[in-house]
C-alpha cells in the first residue's frame, strides 16, 4: 500500500498500473491480486488507513466535542485536523483522483464524509441542541467548510492566513453547532 500511494502521487492514479505497483513493491501481479481484487480495492484500503490516521487523533471524539458546545474544544479539534493535513494530503489527493474514475471510490469518500457528519449530528443529539431535522444539515454545512478549506490547502498551501482560517472556522462551527 505504501508503494502504491507513492506511485499514485508520482504518476497519478490513472497512469499507475497494477504492474507498476507490484514491480515497485518487488513482487508480481499475481501476488498483488492475492491481496487486492483491483487498484480500486487497494485505494479503498488507503481511505480506511487515512480515516484511522484522522480519528486516532480525536481525543475527545468529535461527537463529544460537539456535545460539549465548548468553543475551546471545537477550536482544538479543528486545529488538530488542520495539523493533520500535511500527513493526509497524499491519501486525499489520490482518493479524489480515483473517485473521478471509479464509482466505488466516490462511494467510499461519501461514506467517509457521512461518518464525520454523523458524529456532528450525534453530538447535537447528545446535547439535545436544535431541532432534530436540522442537525444533519448543520453537520453537512460545518463539515463542508472544513472539507473545502482542506482541499484548498492541499492544492494551494497556506495562501490564506492559517490562524485566521482556524479562528473563522471556529466562529462558523460555533454559530452552526452551539447557538
Amino acid at each position: 500500500m505504501k508503494r502504491a500511494l507513492e506511485l499514485f502521487n508520482e504518476k497519478g492514479y490513472a497512469n499507475t498500473t497494477v504492474d507498476d505497483i507490484a514491480a515497485s513493491a518487488g513482487t508480481t501481479r499475481t501476488t498483488f491480486y492475492q491481496h487486492f481484487k483491483s487498484k480500486g480495492e487497494l485505494t479503498q484500503a488507503l481511505i480506511v488507513e487515512v480515516n484511522d490516521i484522522l480519528t486516532s487523533a480525536d481525543d475527545p471524539p468529535l461527537a463529544s466535542v460537539i456535545a460539549s458546545g465548548s468553543r475551546e474544544a471545537i477550536r482544538d479539534w479543528l486545529t488538530r485536523k488542520v495539523n493533520q493535513w500535511a500527513q493526509i494530503r497524499p491519501y486525499v489527493m489520490i482518493a479524489h483522483q480515483a473517485a473521478a474514475l471509479e464509482n466505488e471510490i466516490e462511494a467510499a469518500i461519501q461514506q467517509w464524509y457521512e461518518s464525520a457528519i454523523g458524529a456532528i449530528d450525534a453530538g447535537l443529539t447528545l446535547a439535545n441542541r436544535f431541532e432534530p431535522a436540522s442537525r444533519h444539515i448543520r453537520g453537512v454545512l460545518a463539515f463542508g467548510q472544513l472539507e473545502f478549506f482542506s482541499r484548498r490547502w492541499m492544492h494551494f498551501g497556506w495562501d490564506l492566513d492559517r490562524e485566521e482560517t482556524i479562528r473563522l472556522l471556529t466562529d462558523a462551527w460555533c454559530f452552526l453547532l452551539t447557538k
